[in-house]
């Protein structure tokens, strides 16, 4: 955990000058948190970076997610966490819409190569619903809100780049819809995974049964939503419901470091290429062979034009490190 924290923690000394939104989000990938009232709030100087670091577990609504744009050679990552320590991360109202504006920035944005979902509480991915936000909503409100809280997880599943959910912790119920929502899933080994809405007499509403029996087989799927069972991550590997299972760390944050390697090998391929790979993948999956060869072909068509594949041509050519830049 203290590596992640890292991440999120601003070094004043580099960042000097006023900058605009929208320069820090396609220029200079300065510190961004996404808040219930500001869509970002850039820390600029030392004592404001140590009351950052002071209300890590504050219960400020604006402080239910945070969004850190890296820069540097980690430039293109996104890392977006999930931070409600008294609620172990619980899906409440204000963290949907939190989340559906950090979502909305990050499509706008075409710098972008890569995105981390994570946790910034130790032990926790998310703990599924607010259960305590949801027995004071009256019986008209709840589906509503799982109908927005299901929107989201579309969204997200909808990113145009390679997301990656790294779960260092529990990951129950809405928690890990969220993650199958992804496109890799990395887990610590001591992480818990599990679809347990039947132990409350309700199914996964944020397409668990959907995501679920693709991600593994469809009897498997049946059988941990039947039996609201939840598996380590190691188990969790051997099913196919994870990427990759790594040994967790002192600090907590095992599959976080692992999840930014992945995306680190990611960030130097061609940023269009891969966004045509990941729809042509996503698409291609739901239809049958011929009608997926027919999408392979169209994603394909749409990379022929573009200057990243004449500077991939010219560096394989001249032996060298091709420099894409997303034209």
């Amino acid at each position: 955990m203290a590596a992640l924290m890292q991440t999120f923690r601003v070094q004043a000394a580099h960042r000097g000058g006023a900058c605009s939104l929208a320069a820090a989000l396609s220029c200079t990938r300065r510190c961004v948190f996404t808040g219930a009232v500001s869509r970002a709030v850039r820390l600029r100087a030392p004592a404001a970076a140590a009351a950052a670091a002071a209300r890590h577990y504050s219960s400020d609504l604006k402080d239910d997610l945070r969004v850190r744009y890296l820069d540097g050679e980690d430039d293109g990552i996104v890392v977006v966490g999930i931070n409600r320590a008294k609620a172990k991360n619980a899906i409440s109202k204000n963290l949907v819409k939190m989340m559906f504006e950090a979502v909305e920035d990050i499509k706008k944005n075409n710098k972008v190569r890569s995105v981390i979902f994570c946790s910034l509480v130790p032990g926790i991915f998310c703990a599924g619903a607010d259960l305590k936000e949801r027995a004071k909503m009256q019986q008209s409100e709840v589906g509503p809100f799982v109908s927005k809280a299901r929107a989201l997880i579309t969204e997200l599943g909808n990113l145009p780049v390679p997301t990656i959910a790294a779960i260092d912790g529990a990951a129950l119920g809405g928690g890990l819809e969220m993650a199958l929502a992804c496109d890799i899933r990395i887990a610590s080994n001591t992480a818990k995974m599990g679809l347990v809405e039947t132990k409350l007499a309700i199914i996964p509403g944020a397409g668990g049964t959907q995501r679920l029996p693709r991600v593994i087989s469809v009897s498997l799927a049946k059988e941990l939503i039947f039996a609201a069972r939840v598996v380590d991550g190691t188990e969790a590997c051997r099913l196919g419901l994870v990427s990759k299972s790594v040994e967790q760390n002192k600090s907590g944050d095992a599959a976080y470091l692992q999840a930014l390697e992945l995306a680190r090998e990611i960030n130097p391929q061609g940023p269009i290429a891969v966004r045509m790979a990941k729809l042509a993948i996503n698409q291609g999956i739901e239809v049958d062979l011929s009608t997926g060869l027919a999408i392979e072909e169209a994603c394909y068509a749409q990379v022929i034009p573009t200057k990243d594949r004449l500077e991939g041509l010219a560096a394989f050519k001249e032996k060298r490190r091709p420099q894409f830049k997303g034209e």
